[in-house]
């Protein structure tokens, strides 16, 4: 039986409310769940998506996916695609014209150096139901059809109240905290009366979902992940949903001249499909429609009091490089574990001001490198002119943005404050501020990713002669020690030829505190120390830290 407030009206408590279900808010409540932190999803809509869209995740967050036990579902949701690979731009599809901007995702497997994890391709409407089903069996309370009408904060909660839009019943939802995944046009954002800053709409297109039997063929043996379709009188994108019968198609819409979405009729959307791909006879089946709007925005802040915004309600940016859900899910991640640790007292409140100091920076400057390459691969409906917000120049690859981000402030020490937050070259060597370095160990005879230690409480790394584990394990602290070497009191053992400390920037007298997102908080490269007062007082900080 639910507790009743002064009024004597039912009200479901919860420590943390999530509003919004799509794959940032489903993305929360997995991680959530992961952590033992209770919580109440509402999302207005009466299930998932149901539109293949938002398809690039990237290996930062199969790496997140991979620590929440869910990357082989993900895998399998995903195997349709599994093959497709590179960004083809050409004017037909009909002959070999056109050019591969790139033809593999990770040419000469690379990548492994970095991840035990790669790029996914994985629809949305093939997501989200794995995160769903998932993070209910976590113990999630996941309710669809459920839309907030109206929220106030007080310095001790969130009053919420709901409606069921089948039934029409209200419903009183008081939380320590509400996360925000409501979208680009937040209604929680602007209740809040927060701005956005950015240049702001980048450029709008119609996705069109449709079959075609023999487009397979004209397509051949090229799978790839997206098709730039560059025919003067009729561009587009066009995008693999099985490599089969089943695909979309994103034509450009300029609603600034007037063009309404009424007019992309089915006989408009066939015959643009028809002579962007080359085929006049090409057989089109039309089955859905749906305006996306490209922008380049970030929130002026990400929190008001017990409030935080994550997703599309801190930031839009344009779909090129798949940055925007990538960095909606790895905000949830990042706020998730702040949540857990205050809701439980291993922190105080000020560490979740660290939330905004460390996530808004990234999607700043990753917003700035999506529209810097929608420029780049000449993104349809996008040109150059209307660029005014894209960095200049290609700055570094993909990658550099997508796992090489950094924090110079928040929840860490020993940092530096004037470093870049996405770096011009890969650089994850344990430096504080930095996603810390994969390497493989064996960990009681299972051959396992350093990374995949990181998820429910501060990590220690050191040496096996066991100065600083005995500090961990002799003080009353939320610190998971491990102690790293070829010894027998060794608990993680690194493959032949690894050098951990190296790895991490650390003399063997040194030790890495990694918190629970995997990136380095604070680290000790070498020399004396009193390794009780240093670790005590690194942990403090950390937790206490804005």
């Amino acid at each position: 039986m639910n507790p009743s407030d002064t009024t004597g009206e039912a009200v479901h408590r919860t420590p943390v409310l999530i509003v919004g279900g799509s794959l940032v808010g489903l993305s929360m409540s997995l991680f959530l769940g992961r952590l033992g932190v209770p919580h109440t999803l509402v999302e207005r809509h009466a299930g998932t998506s149901i539109h293949p869209r938002g398809r690039g995740n990237n290996v930062r967050t199969m790496e997140l996916f991979r620590t929440a036990r869910v990357d082989r579902r993900i895998a399998e949701a995903a195997s349709v695609l599994a093959d497709n690979h590179g960004i083809l731009q050409t004017p037909t599809l009909v002959g070999d014209a056109g050019e591969w901007l790139f033809r593999e995702i990770d040419p000469g497997g690379g990548l492994a150096r970095f991840s035990p994890t790669g790029w996914c391709l994985c629809s949305q409407n093939d997501l989200e139901p794995v995160l769903l089903k998932s993070a209910r069996e976590l113990g999630g309370d996941l309710r669809f059809g459920t839309e907030m009408m109206s929220f106030d904060q007080d310095p001790d909660g969130v009053t919420a109240q709901v409606k069921s839009r089948e039934t029409g019943e209200h419903t009183t939802i008081r939380a320590d905290y509400l996360v925000a995944a409501d979208g680009p046009r937040s209604p929680v954002r602007e209740r809040l009366g927060i701005g956005q800053n950015g240049p702001g709409d980048l450029f709008h297109n119609v996705s069109v979902t449709f079959t075609s039997r023999d487009l397979a063929d004209v397509v051949g043996d090229r799978k790839f992940i997206v098709c730039y379709l560059t025919s003067p009188d009729a561009d587009g994108a066009l995008l693999p949903v099985d490599n089969r019968e089943h695909w979309v198609f994103h034509a450009p819409w300029h609603p600034e001249h007037g063009e309404t979405l009424e007019e992309f009729t089915d006989e408009r959307c066939a015959a643009h499909i028809r002579r962007a791909v080359g085929v006049p006879d090409l057989d089109v089946t039309i089955t859905g429609r749906a305006a996306w709007h490209a922008a380049e925005r970030v929130a002026e802040r990400y929190t008001e009091g017990r409030v935080f915004l994550a997703g599309d309600s801190a930031h839009e940016m344009s779909p090129t490089g798949a940055f925007g859900s990538n960095t909606g899910i790895q905000d949830a991640h990042n706020l998730a574990w702040k949540l857990a640790a205050v809701l439980d007292g291993r922190a105080g409140p000020a560490l979740l001001d660290s939330y905004d100091a460390e996530r808004r920076p990234v999607a700043e400057a990753t917003s700035a490198r999506a529209s810097s390459r929608s420029v780049e691969h000449s993104h349809p409906g996008y040109t150059p002119a209307a660029a005014t917000g894209a960095m200049p120049g290609r700055k570094g690859g993909i990658l550099n943005v997508a796992l090489g981000y950094r924090y110079p402030r928040g929840a860490v020490l020993g940092a530096d404050p004037g470093a870049p937050v996405v770096p011009d070259a890969l650089c994850l060597t344990g430096e504080p501020g930095t996603r810390a370095p994969h390497l493989w160990v064996d960990r009681a005879g299972t051959r396992i990713s350093t990374l995949d230690l990181y998820e429910r409480s501060l990590v220690l790394l050191s040496a096996e002669d066991g100065a600083w584990h005995e500090a961990a394990t002799g003080l009353a602290l939320p610190v998971e020690s491990y102690r790293v070497g070829e010894g027998p009191d060794a608990d993680l053992t690194p493959e032949p030829g690894v050098d951990w400390a190296g790895a991490h920037g650390v003399a063997r007298d040194g030790a890495v505190l990694v918190r629970p997102d995997g990136f380095v908080g604070w680290r000790h490269v070498s020399g004396p120390a009193d390794p009780a007062k240093a670790l005590r007082e690194a942990v403090t900080a950390l937790l206490s830290r804005a």
